[in-house]
């Protein structure tokens, strides 16, 4: 239960107090959002090696999570980061590789638990930030509109509250029957009070992101955290910020709703492309690499090409335990059969998977999935 504090008066309702948030518009887009998630759920689940996906995709995520957060890195510089050994070409780098690290143990923890606690929230705002500075203590913070400077919005500053509203919120997270509402509404308005609550210092937009991710994964409506949702919030960054305000000021559910609803579909649907599209080059390497490399063919060097779109030596001798003479060999060969292109980054050679990075680089030019 929620303890009685004057600043509530003001502040975030007691999930799920919220009266009759699903309109027929909503129950309505429910059905297509559904739809468009099982079907990325059983392409997602045909990849034989699932580590693929999910490293590739955080990253993808990661770095359009933090791009909302006016934190830019590149491509290359993110796949010339080596996150293992903590050497970052960029902090920007550095950053986006904390949140897919944030992301991927979050979700083994989720997967591991079927639930998802404060201290998993805590534990994922930690990794992002590399601080464990915990809840706001301190009174003063407030969100301000980018371009006038003006206060917006005045979050929750007690202390006692934040923490009030968070053990509500784990509880809704976590307790199915509070409510009927769908799972994908509920999805929406955990975004909501979360990023409302604003618990953190810092992080509280990507943690808040991450969240959506697992949320879904608990719920059993996604089997790997691989919806790509950061690509349409970033995409409609303005209407994102102004929907989370005017469900503030105007109680606006519909819009929120329907607009993460469109998130989920859209989403889903590019993300199968991709998907698909990854799935089919890898299968065009595998019977490359058996017919024209077999001495050095193995779906453990096939994996090291598509969990890195730039390879390295240091990542074949690591994950193939090989020496440094053989990875070598290897990566040349692939150079030679035209399956990886060498490319000299300061003192150290990269072995760049083109096709793979050119499908992760645009993905918005992908033409849309088939809508079974």
């Amino acid at each position: 239960m929620l303890p009685e504090h004057p600043l509530l008066i003001a502040g975030l309702p007691k999930l799920p107090e919220l009266g009759d948030i699903e309109t027929r518009a909503v129950l309505k887009r429910l059905t297509s959002a559904h739809k468009a998630l099982a079907e990325l759920k059983g392409v997602a689940g045909s990849i034989p090696n699932q580590s693929i996906l999910i490293n590739t995709l955080s990253l993808q995520e990661a770095k359009d999570s933090s791009a909302i957060e006016n934190i830019i890195t590149t491509h290359d510089d993110l796949y010339q980061s080596d996150s293992f050994n903590r050497q970052f070409v960029s902090l920007a780098a550095k950053e986006v590789h904390n949140y897919a690290v944030a992301l991927r143990n979050g979700f083994e923890q989720v997967r591991r638990t079927e639930l998802l606690t404060t201290r998993d929230i805590l534990d994922i705002q930690a990794r992002i930030e590399e601080n464990d500075a915990g809840f706001r203590k301190l009174p003063g913070t407030a969100l301000k509109n980018e371009q006038t400077g003006e206060i917006v919005y005045m979050p929750p500053q007690h202390p006692d509250e934040i923490l009030a509203l968070m053990d509500n919120l784990e509880e809704f997270i976590n307790t199915d029957g509070l409510c009927d509402w769908d799972d994908l509404t509920k999805m929406a308005v955990i975004h909501h009070q979360f990023e409302s609550i604003h618990p953190f210092y810092d992080g509280n937009g990507r943690t808040g992101r991450i969240i959506n991710i697992l949320y879904l994964v608990k719920q059993g409506l996604l089997g790997l955290p691989v919806l790509y949702l950061s690509r349409y919030i970033n995409q409609n960054k303005a209407d994102y910020y102004h929907l989370l305000q005017v469900v503030r000021t105007d109680n606006a559910w519909e819009s929120w709703l329907l607009f993460m609803l469109e998130a989920v579909e859209q989403t889903s649907y590019q993300t199968i492309t991709l998907i698909q599209a990854i799935k089919a080059l890898m299968q065009r390497y595998k019977h490359k690499m058996r017919s024209e490399l077999p001495k050095i063919y193995s779906q453990d060097l096939l994996n090291n090409l598509f969990g890195h779109p730039y390879t390295k030596i240091d990542f074949v001798m690591r994950e193939l335990q090989v020496t440094r003479k053989t990875a070598a060999k290897y990566l040349d060969e692939l150079v030679a059969a035209g399956l990886l292109t060498k490319h000299k980054v300061g003192k150290e050679n990269f072995y760049l998977n083109d096709e793979l990075y050119a499908l992760l680089s645009n993905v918005n030019n992908l033409p849309p999935a088939v809508r079974g």
